[in-house]
């Protein structure tokens, strides 16, 4: 590889990139737009409704008072370390185990607070069960579904910005010119990639460090760890897109093509909704999505404190993706 040729390349496609005013505009805000108003659609007091887990066998309890309590909802959970978690982030008003005798709140959940006095109320439970706490800040949605909002920006405009600019270029001529020097297809192509690559880091990073100043997302693990994943994430997406744009000529079946790519992952890689719900054929199919592994690990990362060990398997699959990519992607790349 000629490192002049590959630089002269890389500088081209960038200044073209910032040119486009619209282009980058709409990379910066788009996300923004759509993390802002989430954060207000959802700043109300919410539901009136409490949330108890139930660890293990509560039917001895089921005829006490505090069991037939109405506007409380009881839920049995599978795993106590899980379930506090959810206290901590005050997904759950309280976790209560009916054999042990104990029960958790968060000290700084109100609901927690009137459920400890409901429970102490009812006359059996008066004196049955003892207090534990935890403490931990609430997670809002606007939290839950920011790294699935970044990650999708991503997406797009590592699809878009390489499958949908090769092929214009193919389409009016400029690859064939290119042929005729001396820049080999290995140049170009690892040219457009790292062009995409900063480009697309570039803009997220501005778009969190934005939106966590008027916001304020939690942040339980690691910068560096949520910034490798967006990493290997957007490699990942940028040699899908390389697919693409290896052969066609077309800009409306490219573009065709690339939404027949993104939107099914957006919709299937819990984006805007958890995938615990659906059905489990739909769960294997978004394994095959990078922007599934994408979204789970920077939540894991931001949200559950997880450390690049706990996310080895997401970027393991994120890795064997980019390299099968980019491999098929640069087989089938064709200048004409």
């Amino acid at each position: 590889m000629n490192g002049r040729r590959f630089w002269a390349v890389f500088i081209c496609r960038n200044r073209e990139f910032l040119r486009d005013r619209s282009a980058l505009t709409w990379n910066l805000l788009f996300p923004v737009s759509l993390i802002a108003g989430f954060a207000f659609a959802f700043s109300g007091p919410g539901l009136d409704l409490y949330k108890v887990g139930v660890l293990g066998d509560a039917s001895v309890w089921q005829g006490s008072a505090f069991f037939t309590t109405r506007y409380i909802q009881f839920i049995p959970v599978v795993g106590q370390s899980l379930a506090l978690t959810k206290v901590e982030r005050h997904q759950l008003d309280m976790l209560i185990d009916p054999v042990s005798r104990r029960y958790w709140i968060n000290d700084e959940a109100p609901k927690g607070y009137v459920l400890e006095r409901v429970l102490r109320g009812s006359e059996r439970a008066a004196s049955l069960f003892s207090k534990q706490t935890v403490s931990g800040r609430a997670i809002r949605y606007v939290d839950w579904v920011m790294p699935g909002v970044l990650a999708m920006n991503m997406m797009f405009g590592c699809l878009f910005g390489v499958g949908y600019v090769i092929v214009r270029y193919r389409k009016n001529g400029m690859l064939k010119r290119l042929k005729a020097t001396p820049l080999t297809p290995l140049e170009f192509l690892a040219a457009q990639v790292t062009s995409r690559l900063w480009l697309t880091l570039a803009t997220t990073v501005v778009v969190f460090i934005g939106t966590n100043q008027f916001i304020g997302f939690p942040m339980h693990g690691s910068y560096f760890d949520l910034f490798l994943v967006c990493l290997v994430g957007a490699i990942s997406l940028i040699s899908l897109g390389l697919i693409v744009a290896a052969r066609t000529t077309s800009e409306e079946l490219a573009a065709g093509l690339l939404n027949l790519l993104s939107w099914p992952m957006t919709f299937l890689s819990g984006v805007w909704f958890s995938l615990e719900g659906v059905h489990p054929f739909l769960q294997q199919c978004a394994q095959l999505a990078p922007l599934t592994h994408i979204i789970d690990a920077a939540r894991a990362i931001m949200l559950d404190g997880a450390g690049l060990s706990d996310v080895s398997g997401h970027l393991l699959a994120l890795t064997v993706m980019s390299l099968g990519f980019m491999a098929v992607g640069a087989w089938l790349f064709r200048w004409e």
